[in-house]
């Protein structure tokens, strides 16, 4: 699991950060997070195909967080794309994306197809075999959605030296790497435990986008692999945080320490601040695992 940061500071670009946007590769599958203004710019200096990106998850509908969406959807026509792109974000997303294409007279050539949400409870907006997504609810000026990324168990691995022992065909392969025991033609039961060996742990990924300090989300994002919660502003404008409904470093490690997160990210900074590095400084009174995000940082597990 890789989460890539195209962009994670407040409001408006700056010729040198930008505002929100991440990918996140999972399990064979390329996540487009939000899609703040100069994603496209970020995608490519990233190295990150667009091709690859078949999903896109909007939190809310401020503009920081997807007045690049339509470009990106524009320039997907003129690459020639031809499979479907699918969008899912707030009720409101479809008429703001489709009436900017009818005033262009510049229809998408491939399915676009939107996933428009409502729900103020989690749920589940995306599932394969592989992963699922989940919404994490946000408490924010507008209807705001976080989004929690799951990887499903996956197979077995399969002890190539112990079936070769037991001199076991081929065709009962899939089987065993799917839990199954194997009985033997003289009627010996080999424990599916003997042929193969534990896959890797499912990894998981928070994505708390603008949200005021919000506890109950803690019990949503409990026990994930990385966090990233919005950090606005530090204590010493908290009465701001409170006002906009965003959060402080502290507030964000606070969740943290609740949900017992393995890694703390911090983003969405006021441009006020001298250096981020205060955001990080006042989470680690808290919370000790905290990283920063920042533009072109990678993020792996």
């Amino acid at each position: 699991m890789k989460l890539h940061i195209l962009g994670c500071y407040a409001a408006t670009p700056r010729t040198s950060t930008n505002p929100t946007s991440q990918v996140l590769e999972i399990r064979n599958h390329v996540f487009l997070i939000d899609c703040g203004e100069g994603t496209q710019v970020q995608l490519r200096k990233n190295k990150i195909k667009f091709s690859r990106i078949n999903h896109i998850f909007i939190s809310h509908l401020h503009g920081d967080h997807f007045f690049g969406l339509p470009g990106l959807v524009s320039t997907f026509r003129l690459l020639g794309r031809e499979k479907p792109l699918h969008i899912h974000g707030p009720k409101g997303i479809k008429e703001a994306i489709t009436l900017l294409l009818q005033l262009g007279n510049s229809w998408t050539d491939y399915p676009l197809l939107f996933h428009e949400l409502t729900s103020t409870a989690p749920e589940l907006i995306f599932e394969d075999a592989k992963v699922e997504v989940s919404t994490i609810p946000l408490n924010h000026r507008i209807y705001t959605n976080g989004f929690l990324f799951r990887e499903k168990p996956a197979q077995r691995k399969l002890n190539i030296q112990a079936v070769a022992e037991f001199k076991i065909d081929k065709a009962y392969f899939r089987n065993i790497k799917n839990g199954k025991n194997v009985t033997l033609d003289d009627g010996k039961v080999i424990e599916n435990s003997q042929l193969t060996f534990e896959p890797p742990k499912p990894k998981s990924y928070a994505y708390c986008s603008d949200t005021g300090y919000e506890p109950t989300i803690v019990k949503y994002v409990e026990g994930v692999d990385m966090l990233y919660h919005e950090s606005t502003f530090l204590e010493s404008e908290a009465y701001l945080a409170t006002k906009t409904k965003h959060s402080t470093a502290k507030e964000a490690a606070l969740i943290a320490k609740s949900a017992k997160v393995g890694l703390l990210i911090l983003g969405h900074y006021s441009t006020r601040y001298k250096s981020i590095a205060l955001f990080k400084d006042e989470a680690e009174t808290v919370f000790e695992n905290v990283e920063l995000a920042d533009d072109g940082k990678i993020f792996e597990i």
